[in-house]
């Protein structure tokens, strides 16, 4: 694996007796976008929280630049440039638009932020609590933005955007001079001409990796449908997933 990037290897994880990732190595290259595949309860939410610091490995490392940061508490990797942005929660509800974007900015000019989503530039005034979900997922990734992060993990970034939205979304992340992880139940149309590399998870455990174009055409839809549950355990079983799709290697 290259050292440029993060990377998760044979990474356990466990909620209480259940286990939620079975020895799962992937690794995300910078710059770049990868995207995590699968449906609610297959681990892919866990392994952003894996690679973020807040949920503690069972077993396994995480590598961030050839550098073990395992130990490393989640401040302290947010503090070296990585940002989380969760599917729920991940703006302060009671600021303003403008002053959760100046939060994020550190004393920076807000207008990239507004460049990447200009609808956003008449609800500066507006606490951001009030906003409907869609606006709110723009405002959290602009948050990101603004943060100039080395490594973005975004949990179903188009969650509530319409289809034009969630296009500008991705053009947005892949633009991004970083480490883009995103989590999607389906990969998002835009990202397949691109050189994406994807991972399917499936009950806690890696079934495919690849680049976007040796996926199944089926396999790629507009984002939709609801995000993996807060601590899903990844012990529910999912039906089978892109049935037929070409694997080239596979973890257990």
């Amino acid at each position: 694996m290259s050292a440029s990037g993060i990377s998760l290897r044979h990474a356990r994880v466990r909620y209480g007796p259940l286990a939620a990732l079975h020895g799962v190595t992937l690794h995300a290259p910078a710059p770049g976008v990868t995207v995590l595949l699968g449906r609610n309860g297959s681990g892919r939410t866990t392994a952003l929280r894996a690679l973020a610091g807040t949920v503690p490995l069972s077993h396994g490392s995480v590598v961030w630049d050839g550098t073990d940061v395992t130990r490393l508490p989640a401040y302290e990797r947010a503090r070296r440039g990585l940002c989380l942005v969760p599917d729920r929660r991940a703006v302060f509800g009671s600021l303003t638009v403008r002053e959760n974007l100046e939060l994020a900015s550190a004393g920076r000019p807000i207008a990239s932020a507004l460049d990447a989503y200009p609808q956003l530039a008449a609800l500066l005034p507006r606490r951001a609590g009030t906003l409907s979900g869609g606006e709110q997922r723009m405002l959290a990734l602009s948050r990101a933005v603004l943060a100039r992060a080395r490594v973005v993990l975004v949990d179903e970034p188009a969650q509530g955007m319409s289809p034009t939205v969630a296009a500008r979304t991705y053009e947005v992340l892949s633009g991004l001079d970083a480490c883009v992880i995103v989590a999607e139940q389906r990969l998002p149309p835009g990202l397949r001409p691109k050189t994406t590399i994807v991972y399917e998870l499936r009950r806690g455990a890696v079934v495919f990796s690849g680049e976007a174009a040796e996926t199944a055409p089926s396999a790629t839809a507009a984002p939709s449908g609801p995000a993996e549950p807060t601590g899903s355990t990844g012990s529910t079983r999912p039906a089978d997933y892109g049935r037929g799709r070409p694997r080239r290697r596979s973890q257990e």
